[in-house]
């Protein structure tokens, strides 16, 4: 996984600054999100992309085909270049990187709140307005219930992770009794 992000960098930059330059964000953002879940699907991925008797052309047309016109002309240079270098298992980590790019350039976060218990509508946003006076954001929250973690919640943020919850606190406590 960590090799196929590293491949997929230097394309979605490409792709977001021919985007950004062309004020076509939210189509390219469209383009990618649907290309990658034409190559991520199984089928696509055992039949077509996986199959060495299958040329380069072959394996991009069939991807073009799925999508239809949904890509553009620029999209569908992307696709056939991807292929050309055998980086089409990439894409949805290229569309992914895209994303990240894009909430950058348009100053929002995506946070994913796991807390001991439901919170209520008045709880989200309070943490919401906490976190986009913090990070200078505009923040979009998704909350997910883990009873495991006895109380608190833990945030995460792109590639931060605030750990606020009850079983954080016992954990990092035995670890600092037990050196």
């Amino acid at each position: 996984m960590a090799e196929t992000s590293t491949v997929a960098r230097p394309y979605a930059k490409a792709a977001f600054e021919l985007a950004q330059a062309k004020e076509k964000l939210a189509a390219w953002s469209d383009m990618l999100e649907l290309a990658a879940q034409v190559a991520a699907n199984d089928d696509m991925q055992s039949s077509i992309l996986g199959n060495p008797r299958l040329s380069d052309e072959e394996k991009a047309d069939a991807i073009i085909d799925v999508c239809g016109k949904a890509l553009d002309e620029e999209g569908r240079n992307l696709v056939r270049t991807l292929a050309q270098r055998n980086r089409l298992k990439a894409l949805p980590d290229i569309a992914e990187q895209f994303e990240l790019l894009k909430a950058q350039q348009e100053k929002r976060m995506d946070v994913t709140i796991v807390s001991a218990f439901a919170l209520d509508s008045k709880q989200e946003d309070k943490l919401a307005s906490a976190l986009a006076k913090r990070l200078n954001r505009e923040i979009s929250i998704t909350t997910q219930v883990d009873s495991a973690l006895l109380g608190g919640v833990i945030l995460r943020a792109g590639d931060t992770v605030i750990d606020g919850s009850v079983r954080g606190r016992l954990t990092r406590l035995r670890d600092a009794l037990s050196v």
